[in-house]
């Protein structure tokens, strides 16, 4: 066996604390789990469907690297109707899930030293795909007092000579927030005054819980946002690993070059399968996003009725609950709830380190999971901080 060691970069690099968790709850089969963003629901019977009769035609060669020509035509038609940008075929990238659309593009955009800006809290691949390009990440704060949507002046406050790249994320993961239009307006301003490019993660841009989000490629005037969107929670597709991007034919190329040694091109099969979900019937989305909006309004009642503060969630799947009141850190917090209550979350500092004060609840689950993990997470942050507190 060789004596040398794998990279630095990989060495360094943190598996996710959602996982984690996952694997923690998994030695419990009466956990009620809410640590993950997977949809409840199973995949609309009409992309099956279409799965099926793709493989029955021997569609299941290779395809472009940048997806099959019917697919980003579709792709261009819903990104004019249901998000507002102009963009053509070329423009379009079909990746193996937004996973890979965000990888190749941070790829195509910084190298080793340069400075990504991302948010704390947020998605933790953001972190590992910045540790992985061997560039830094740099935090700008999300708070409460403004249900974690993110200000021009804290994104600002963070920039340097190195920085090349701005993470957004609307609707958020861990957040729920969305970012209004005058607030992202401001944002794109700074990045323009010190020539950033933007990564705008739009992966929950179907579910929402009273308007619609807005995306930001369409205020951009000068072609520096790349915009990335995801079949996994739009229509329960998780598994499928369909995800695709839409940027300046300045850029897009140089990320399609990305594309082609790390995963050739997405399955063939699934792009079939993606053709029929877009061109379909939407009222399984829009059975599915009011399902999340009820759960929403379930998980907040509760919350409220124990007087436990949280980020009030309009969009995507979660919310972050505020545990400070139970005296304890996050990652105690979490074990204690995962082996005494049998409840399955995950600790905020998997999300950012300024983010121990919290817990990501994952709204995805069913009505009954929801209701009981949901009373047992606010019952325990009031009994183990009134017990803490007599303790003292």
């Amino acid at each position: 066996m060789s004596t040398r060691t794998p990279s630095v970069a990989i060495q360094q690099l943190p598996r996710s604390g959602i996982r984690v968790v996952y694997d923690e709850a998994s030695k419990y089969p009466d956990c009620i789990r809410l640590e993950v963003g997977e949809p409840s629901f199973p995949t609309p019977s009409h992309i099956k469907d279409a799965a099926s009769e793709a493989m029955a035609a021997n569609f299941t060669r290779y395809t472009p690297n940048a997806g099959i020509a019917d697919l980003r035509e579709a792709l261009v038609d819903k990104l004019q109707q249901r998000n507002g940008i102009v963009a053509k075929p070329d423009d379009v990238i079909v990746t193996n899930g937004a996973v890979a659309s965000l990888y190749t593009s941070l790829a195509a955009l910084v190298d080793p030293g340069d400075e990504i800006l991302i948010s704390d809290p947020s998605w933790p691949n953001y972190f590992q795909m910045t540790k992985l390009l061997q560039a830094n990440a740099v935090y700008y704060p999300l708070r409460l007092a403004n249900d974690l949507v993110p200000t021009a002046d804290d994104i600002e406050a963070q920039i340097t000579s190195r920085t090349r790249v701005l993470i957004l994320n609307t609707p958020g993961n861990p957040s729920g927030a969305m970012i209004p239009e005058a607030r992202l307006r401001e944002i794109l301003d700074v990045a323009r005054r010190h020539d950033l490019w933007v990564v705008s993660d739009e992966v929950y841009d179907e579910i929402y819980f009273d308007r619609p989000p807005v995306s930001l490629q369409p205020l951009d005037t000068d072609g520096r946002v790349l915009s990335v969107f995801s079949f996994s929670k739009t229509y329960a597709m998780t598994g499928w690993r369909v995800g695709y991007l839409v940027g300046s034919p300045e850029i897009v190329p140089h990320i399609l070059r990305a594309q082609e040694p790390t995963t050739s091109c997405v399955n063939s099969i699934a792009q079939k399968a993606a053709i029929a979900a877009i061109r379909g019937d939407q009222a399984c989305v829009a059975e599915m996003r009011n399902a999340y909006a009820g759960r929403c309004a379930l998980v907040t009642g509760i919350l409220d009725d124990h007087g436990i503060s949280y980020s009030k969630p309009t969009g995507a799947f979660y919310t972050m609950i505020d545990i400070s009141r139970a005296g304890m850190s996050d990652l105690e917090f979490v074990s204690r709830m995962i082996t005494e209550r049998r409840v399955a979350i995950v600790p905020g500092s998997a999300f950012g380190p300024g983010s121990g004060n919290f817990v990501r609840i994952s709204l995805a689950a069913s009505d009954d999971d929801l209701k009981v993990g949901i009373s047992r997470v606010a019952e325990a942050i009031n009994e183990w901080g009134s017990d803490r507190a007599v303790a003292s």
